[in-house]
């Protein structure tokens, strides 16, 4: 430290005597780093034509979500879709909030989820305008980086928003395009959002866009588990599904893996929101696009749906084949040797990627 001490204090005095002294061309050097570097973070940020005011109404984008859409919610709501069978994942359950979970796997395209969460003491109305808070939402939601509204209309309520979500270290940064509409029947809710294309906002190198997106609900007020005879619980029924641009299996893994530590956030997220409701007069702007729904009658939705009959979709009661979950965990430590091989950079990060897929696959061998 003695000799260490005196050194630095040389080193300090060295950069303040050069930098007085500096020639001509060390300025013009700097200039252009300087340049450069605000080049770049322009590019990194989301452009300024992206952050549009949530005050600006387009009437133009109203077609994103189509009553096409509204059917086929109805259809997986109804599980009528003609889909393959719902494997059981997970049945958990906290004083205030009960939570079921299945997953499918398609021929073709990403796994399928489809959750059923009851949150006691909540009503529709709110638990809607708190899935659709996109202001509220980063304070139970950790993964969401950023979100503007794009495009708005105020006769349908319909919405184009853009997210960026963070993911752990095997992921990057995403981005999503998504368009969002309510239709209202009878109280309850048909949530509809999806990935949808956007000229205004171009795509970037990162964050990477992800296309294919799906994640709508159907809301509705249920009786309460504490069998008191009243509507005073809110059943939420989740149907999720999205292309992010990793190998499936993983991607199965890790939803598996973190899946009930990100539901758990939202029980005590919506107490909060409900607290803040009470207290705030004013809503934000996304709140209050949540109360501008389509109403329709049950029998205009019936009508939609008797267009086409499709095959029931099963539920298997059963939880999912251990030989499956082995084969599962064997494809994602493969994969991440695969990965671990193809980086450069020394052997601290590939002991770190073996060490996280050791511990992913000794999780994934306790019982859920």
């Amino acid at each position: 430290m003695l000799y260490l001490v005196p050194f630095w204090i040389a080193f300090l005095v060295g950069i303040l005597v050069g930098w007085a002294w500096k020639p001509k061309w060390a300025e013009l050097l700097t200039q252009k780093l300087s340049s450069v570097v605000s080049k770049s973070l322009e590019f990194s940020l989301p452009s300024p034509s992206s952050i549009t005011s949530t005050s600006v109404v387009n009437e133009g984008c109203s077609s994103a979500i189509t009553e096409e859409d509204l059917k086929h919610l109805c259809q997986l709501v109804e599980m009528r879709d003609g889909g393959p069978t719902w494997m059981h994942m997970m049945d958990r359950s906290t004083p205030n909030m009960s939570y079921q979970a299945w997953r499918r796997d398609p021929k073709t395209g990403p796994p399928q989820y489809r959750s059923r969460t009851v949150f006691e003491n909540a009503t529709a109305r709110i638990v809607r305008d708190f899935f659709w808070d996109d202001e509220f939402r980063p304070k139970w939601d950790d993964m969401l980086a950023y979100s503007a509204t794009i495009e708005e209309c105020s006769t349908t309520g319909t919405m184009v928003v853009q997210w960026i979500r963070k993911f752990p270290f095997f992921c990057s940064d995403r981005e999503y395009i998504i368009g969002r509409r309510i239709w209202e029947v009878d109280g309850s809710y048909y949530c509809v959002t999806k990935g949808v294309t956007c000229a205004s906002v171009p795509r970037r190198n990162k964050p990477r866009r992800v296309d294919l997106y799906y994640s709508s609900w159907y809301i509705r007020a249920v009786e309460s588990r504490r069998g008191n005879g009243q509507l005073t619980a809110c059943e939420v029924l989740l149907f999720h599904h999205e292309d992010m641009g990793i190998p499936w299996e993983i991607a199965k893994l890790g939803v598996r893996q973190g899946m009930w530590g990100t539901v758990k956030k939202i029980e005590p997220g919506l107490c909060a929101y409900q607290k803040e409701r009470e207290s705030l007069a004013s809503l934000s702007q996304s709140a209050y696009m949540a109360q501008v729904n389509t109403k329709i009658s049950m029998e205009y939705l019936i009508s939609l749906e008797s267009n086409e009959d499709l095959s029931r979709s099963d539920v298997d009661s059963t939880s999912e084949n251990p030989l499956a979950q082995n084969i599962s965990r064997a494809l994602i430590y493969g994969g991440l040797i695969v990965l671990a091989c193809s980086l450069d950079h020394g052997a601290l990060s590939k002991t770190f990627i073996f060490g996280m897929g050791r511990k992913l696959t000794d999780r994934g061998n306790r019982p859920s």
